[in-house]
C-alpha cells in the first residue's frame, strides 16, 4: 500500500528478487576472489535460494498474512514450494534449499540470504529508496558488497567497511519509519484487512461473494497454520493469487449490501482512509469507546460493527537485532568484534532496541 503516499512505489517483488539474485552473484564472485572455495554447484544453490527466498508471499504481503491466511509465515511458504520444486526438477534445487534452511555446511552462504546484512534488505533498501524517492535509503551496497570475508565460516565484514554499515543500519531504520511504517500505508494495510475479515465473516455466515476461483476459496474455508499443508489444493489456490484478483472484487463489493464492506470498499477504492494516531502510549479505552459510538452514530451501524472502523494496534522497529546473526567485524588484527562494539557511533547502540508504536484508527469525519 505504499504507492498510496509514494506514487512511485508500483515495483513488484519479481524486481526485488531478480535484483537481490544480482547482488548474490556480486558477492559469491568477490569471495571467490579473495581465495574462499566456493563450488559452482554452491554458486549455483545460493543465487536459487536467494531468487526463491520471497516466493511464499501473496498478494500484498503482510496484509494477506493477517485475514484470508491466518498464522502462516510466508517463509513457511516459501520453503514449501521450494520442497515442490525440487520434486518436479527431479532434486536439482536440494542444496538451494539447505543454503536457505542454513543447513548446508558453508553458513556463510545461508548468511548472504538471511542475517542481519543479507542481500536481500540491501537490495531492498536501495530499490524501495529508488522508486519512493525517499534518499535517506540509499546504502552503498557495492561498497559493503566489496567488504566482505569470510572468517571461521562465518561472513564478516572488513574494518574499513564500518562506516558503510553504520549508514545501511541508519537508512534501514530511517526507511521503516519513512516508508513501510508511514500513517498512511499503516491506514490503508488496515482497511484492507479489515475488509477482508469482513469478506471472510459473511461468506462464513452463507454469503456468496463476487471473487475469483482462488480467492472464494480462501473466504469460504478457514485456512489456518494447521491445515494449510494437508491439501495440495491450498497452496495451488495460494499461488493462483495476486493483487488484481484482491482489487477486482473490492471494485465490486463497493456496491454489496452489506454496509460495513460496502463502506470499508469505498473508503479504500477512494482513498478516504482511516485517520491514525500514533503514539509512545496505548490510547486509553475512554477515547476508543467515545469514538466507537460514534461511528455507530456516524455510519448507523451496530454497536458490534464498530470493532471495523475504530480500532488499537502495535507496531515494531528494530533496526539491529543483536543475538540474531550479528554483524561480525573483522579487524586488522584478525579479532572478530560485533558491529555495536566496533562502531564509534553512540547511536548505534539504540538501533538494537525495539521501539513500539501504538496507534488508533478511526474513520475521518468523527
Amino acid at each position: 500500500m505504499t504507492h498510496l503516499v509514494y506514487p512511485g512505489a508500483l515495483h513488484t517483488r519479481f524486481h526485488h528478487a531478480l535484483g537481490a539474485m544480482h547482488l548474490m552473484s556480486l558477492a559469491i564472485n568477490l569471495l571467490k576472489s579473495k581465495g574462499h572455495a566456493i563450488t559452482d554447484g554452491e554458486e549455483e544453490a545460493a543465487i536459487l535460494a536467494i531468487l526463491l527466498h520471497d516466493i511464499g508471499h501473496g498478494p500484498f504481503s503482510h496484509a494477506l498474512e493477517h485475514s484470508l491466511v491466518t498464522g502462516i509465515r510466508h517463509e513457511d511458504i516459501s520453503a514449501k514450494l521450494m520442497h515442490d520444486l525440487n520434486a518436479h526438477f527431479d532434486g536439482r534445487l536440494t542444496h538451494a534449499i539447505e543454503v536457505f534452511n542454513g543447513t548446508y555446511p558453508k553458513r556463510f552462504l545461508h548468511q548472504l540470504i538471511s542475517g542481519q546484512l543479507d542481500l536481500d534488505r540491501m537490495d531492498y533498501l536501495n530499490r524501495d529508496s529508488f522508486f519512493t524517492g525517499v534518499s535517506e535509503g540509499v546504502i552503498s551496497f557495492d561498497r559493503i558488497i566489496k567488504m566482505f570475508n569470510v572468517y571461521d565460516d562465518d561472513l564478516v565484514i572488513e574494518e574499513k567497511g564500518i562506516y558503510s554499515i553504520e549508514k545501511f543500519l541508519i537508512a534501514r531504520r530511517l526507511m521503516y519509519w519513512q516508508v513501510y511504517l508511514h500513517k498512511t500505508v499503516i491506514s490503508g494495510e488496515m482497511i484492507l484487512v479489515k475488509l477482508l475479515e469482513r469478506a471472510k465473516e459473511l461468506s462464513a455466515a452463507g454469503e456468496n461473494l463476487f471473487a475469483s476461483p482462488s480467492l472464494n476459496y480462501f473466504l469460504k474455508n478457514d485456512i489456518n497454520e494447521a491445515n494449510f499443508f494437508a491439501q495440495h489444493e491450498n497452496l495451488e489456490h495460494f499461488t493462483n493469487l495476486d493483487d488484481q484478483d484482491i482489487y477486482a472484487a473490492v471494485k465490486v463489493w463497493t456496491k454489496h449490501d452489506d454496509k460495513i464492506l460496502s463502506a470499508l470498499c469505498k473508503m479504500l477504492t477512494s482513498r478516504n482512509l482511516y485517520k491514525v494516531e500514533m503514539g509512545n502510549e496505548m490510547a486509553n479505552s475512554d477515547r476508543v469507546n467515545f469514538l466507537q459510538d460514534a461511528a455507530v452514530s456516524l455510519l448507523e451501524i451496530k454497536p458490534e460493527e464498530a470493532r471495523y472502523f475504530v480500532f488499537t494496534d502495535s507496531i515494531q522497529n528494530r533496526a539491529y537485532n543483536a543475538g540474531v546473526g550479528n554483524i561480525k567485524i573483522l579487524m586488522k588484527n584478525n579479532d572478530i568484534v560485533d558491529i555495536a562494539k566496533a562502531s564509534d557511533l553512540s547511536n548505534l547502540e539504540s538501533l538494537q532496541k525495539t521501539v513500539e508504536k501504538y496507534i488508533l484508527c478511526y474513520p475521518r469525519g468523527i
